[in-house]
């Protein structure tokens, strides 16, 4: 006997599988001056692009877009690859090179804080991209925005 077509794709579908719309705001990026640390740069900061877990609905293509349409050129995601999972962006670093955004991936779990070694390479990269007036940004999985 065929199962019903509703059933046909899984047996085991959730109401948080259930097609919803996504979201068709603007991805937000507060930009942070480190002039108080003497460079003129500004940091970007933003959420989870393309980010689906609860009642958030991003489109990762459309965010990622949006993103190399702001001229941003590194981005600094510390996000674990079972945390993309979780957060339904399994290929988001995959999607960040194939639009020629250079990806620095420091996995820190939720959380956790990383190791002294790993915080000397994030600053020394984040000062490299700063240092090379790159439009640098930080996303961790679910960070809220911070006013500026």
């Amino acid at each position: 006997m065929k199962p019903p077509s509703s059933m046909q794709t899984s047996e085991f579908d959730s109401s948080d599988e259930e097609p919803v719309e996504d979201e068709q705001t603007p991805i937000q990026i507060s930009w942070l001056p480190l002039s108080r640390v003497n460079c003129s740069q500004f940091l970007g900061l933003c959420a989870l692009p393309g980010c689906k877990f609860k009642d958030v609905r991003r489109n990762i293509q459309k965010d990622t877009e949006e993103l190399k349409s702001y001229g941003i050129q590194d981005i600094f995601v510390f996000c674990t690859r079972g945390e993309l999972s979780k957060y339904r962006v399994p290929n988001l670093l995959d999607l960040y090179h194939q639009y020629g955004i250079i990806t620095h991936h420091h996995p820190i779990p939720d959380g956790g804080t990383p190791d002294i070694t790993s915080c000397c390479e994030i600053m020394e990269e984040l000062e490299i991209c700063l240092k090379n007036n790159r439009k640098t940004l930080i996303h961790s999985c679910l960070s809220p925005l911070i006013p500026v």
